[in-house]
């Protein structure tokens, strides 16, 4: 599904070089939620961009579904990010005027997806992510846990093979948080889909099928299993 080849991105900076992916290979399937875990400034996110298409490596191969993104055409990357990628951010990124049933309806009519097929679609999304109720309502009416459910339902309505989620419930409370880790956690296996969580908290990265520990570029060599209260 998703493979990095020797990956690497170099960043310029008045200090040196910085190495913000080196040398990084890693493999992840359909159907398996696997997480990146390290501090803040480890490459996790850097390594998404990459994975996303957002950003070129420097040497190495990101390859998806077989194919090398950066031999891909433009358009054949954009097509990439809009039909066969999911995005989880840690601060939302929904529209504020729109309803939550509109924020996810739209990916689809960006697509082209006639307006009652968008809508439809985007209500069994947010029934799914069990907030049929608020469906009509702002973003700015919603808690910030409901906003991320809404955030996971787009992610969802485009039927993507690829999740990408970065640090989903780092702007939440505990217990909400590990709501949405248990919602995110079901993807893979209700869905099929390859699920690819970065992350600094070790509580986080134990609800994963596998966890990467990630530090200065590089996944750390021979790194035992995280082992984490998951519970509140």
């Amino acid at each position: 599904m998703l493979e990095f080849q020797r990956v690497c991105k170099l960043y310029e900076s008045p200090a040196g070089t910085i190495r913000a992916v080196d040398d990084l290979s890693l493999k992840v399937d359909a159907g398996e939620l696997v997480a990146v875990f390290g501090p803040s400034g480890s490459g996790k996110s850097t390594l998404l961009l990459l994975a996303a298409g957002l950003l070129q490596a420097d040497a190495g191969t990101v390859c998806a579904h077989g194919k090398d993104l950066a031999k891909l055409p433009k358009r054949e990357v954009l097509e990439y990010r809009r039909t066969t990628l999911g995005f989880v951010f840690q601060n939302f990124n929904l529209v504020p005027g729109l309803s939550a049933e509109e924020n996810v309806a739209l990916p689809l009519l960006l697509r082209g997806v006639h307006r009652n097929d968008a809508n439809r679609r985007a209500q069994a999304a947010l029934a799914e992510v069990g907030l049929t109720g608020r469906a009509k309502h702002t973003i700015a009416q919603l808690s910030g846990g409901e906003q991320q459910r809404v955030s996971i339902a787009r992610a969802l309505v485009g039927e993507p093979r690829l999740v990408l989620a970065d640090e989903p419930t780092g702007n939440l409370d505990s217990d909400t948080g590990y709501a949405i880790l248990d919602l995110l956690a079901e993807l893979p296996r209700r869905h099929g889909v390859a699920l690819v969580l970065v992350t600094h908290d070790a509580r986080v990265a134990g609800y994963a099928d596998r966890t990467l520990t990630m530090r200065d570029g590089a996944l750390a060599p021979s790194e035992p299993a995280i082992s984490a209260d998951i519970g509140p």
